[in-house]
């Protein structure tokens, strides 16, 4: 187990760079006291002008912080959001990275989380590896993926791979922490089959039993299984949320299903298939919805060339 404040060093020293003079702004909601305390304290012994904000709770996701957080935001060099809602989607940080602002964002991010899983991991490493399979998805064209019997199919063609690296470290980047995972969007109408989603989906957590999807011409068509009810109804009937938006592969070794997405898609071993929205990240999709479930130990081909045996990575030749 690292410690909080060792933690805290390395992230804010290894993946935002922060220096000696600059301006942290920690964002708190007041849901992580110790989280938000930490970085303050790191920040104020790498000799930076650290601060702390607090705001009341958002009620949801990509809800606005309030105007004084979003000028506070604009004006730091380096701004860390430790809240349970996520911030990442508001105009606020978009506006504080136009400034130069380099922002993490750790929605729903846990103290276990923090000491000993994802953030955890080596930073370098898991960058690195998030690049070289975001270059793999680039390169591929069709996509197969198999498990217990199922066989979910789609295209990736003309579609770019994107390395959640988790390293913001030049003026305006910024993005989620913990991460790695690489991610694309597959061609819309393309996807056909079943798939087996038994580790985690938003809106649900951890599952005890598999839900069965199955998708015709790009659209979820079914989800069967314990609750998929449930989740059917948090995802909506629409064409736009029924969409196959998001192929995703975890890179973090320290990353493990725990039922928060913010960790579950970034483990090791494991892939994810997205529903709903996809503009953002090069699809054509905007849903007001993308919800994510992770799959364990699934085997992929890319073009007819073995990429992943049950979770395990397969290196090029």
């Amino acid at each position: 187990m690292s410690s909080l404040s060792e933690t805290a060093k390395r992230l804010l020293t290894q993946s935002l760079n922060l220096k000696a003079g600059e301006t942290l702004l920690v964002v708190s909601d007041g849901t992580r006291p110790e989280i938000c305390e930490a970085l303050y304290q790191a920040g104020i012994e790498l000799g930076a002008e650290a601060l702390i904000i607090a705001m009341k709770q958002r009620a949801k996701s990509g809800e606005e912080p309030p105007r004084a957080v979003a000028a506070a935001m604009k004006s730091a060099d380096v701004v860390i959001c430790p809240t349970q809602h996520s911030l990442t989607h508001t105009a606020a940080r978009k506006e504080a990275c136009k400034q130069g602002a380099r922002v993490a964002t750790m929605p729903g991010i846990t103290l276990d989380m923090f000491q000993n899983g994802p953030i955890t991991a080596d930073f370098e490493e898991v960058a690195a590896l998030s690049r070289k399979v975001a270059d793999r998805l680039s390169a591929a064209e069709q996509v197969r993926i198999e498990k217990d019997g199922a066989v979910f199919t789609f295209s990736l063609k003309g579609r770019q791979g994107i390395a959640s690296t988790g390293l913001y470290r030049e003026s305006g980047e910024g993005g989620n922490l913990p991460s790695g995972e690489a991610y694309i969007a597959p061609l819309e109408g393309t996807a056909e089959g079943t798939l087996i989603i038994d580790g985690s989906i938003v809106g649900l957590g951890l599952l005890n039993s598999p839900l069965t999807l199955t998708v015709k011409n790009g659209l979820l068509t079914e989800a069967a299984g314990e609750r998929a009810d449930e989740w059917l109804g948090k995802l909506g009937d629409s064409a736009e949320a029924r969409n196959v938006a998001e192929f995703g592969v975890g890179t973090n070794h320290k990353a493990r299903l725990t039922g928060v997405i913010l960790e579950d898609e970034k483990a090791f071993g494991t892939i994810h298939i997205a529903f709903g929205s996809n503009a953002t990240f090069g699809g054509t999709v905007e849903a007001g919805v993308h919800l994510d479930g992770v799959m364990l130990k699934p085997t992929v081909y890319f073009d007819g060339k073995l990429f992943m045996q049950e979770g395990k990575l397969i290196e090029e030749e």
